[in-house]
């Protein structure tokens, strides 16, 4: 039936900020753009093959009222995360261990949406199935 997360669409204010961000950054790369009158609106921005973050041109909506709470994108080495995230100039916590038994550390994009980077752990639940106890 479903085999993976094909996207998440997010509204962008600014989608150079929004690349500076997602590409320069966090190396993802622009797979297409959204063309409309010849204008530039929207963008598919590769994360691996076959997963796509997809972003339109658009004053998003305040984060509390966001339906997407989160996004939250596995990395190999969340210490390796942190360290470009703070070398581009962004804000991000300090890693931690989460009640799933996985690496975490937290930003959030250009427009406020909260970007999760999980670095799974021979224990992580996603990993073994046991279920997350939280505190």
């Amino acid at each position: 039936m479903i085999s993976k997360i094909a996207h998440v669409c997010l509204g962008s204010s600014d989608l150079e900020k929004t690349k500076k961000f997602y590409c320069n950054c966090l190396g993802l790369k622009e797979r297409f753009t959204f063309i409309k009158n010849g204008n530039k609106i929207g963008m598919y921005l590769e994360i691996c093959p076959g997963n796509y973050l997809e972003f339109f041109q658009g004053t998003p909506k305040s984060h509390e009222d966001n339906v997407i709470k989160h996004i939250c994108l596995e990395v190999k080495s969340v210490d390796e995360t942190i360290r470009r995230l703070r070398d581009c100039g962004y804000e991000v916590t300090d890693k931690k261990m989460g009640a799933d038994n996985s690496w975490q550390a937290w930003t959030s994009d250009p427009d406020g949406t909260k970007i999760e980077f999980h670095e799974y752990t021979s224990q992580s639940s996603q990993k073994i199935g046991k279920d997350c106890i939280l505190p």
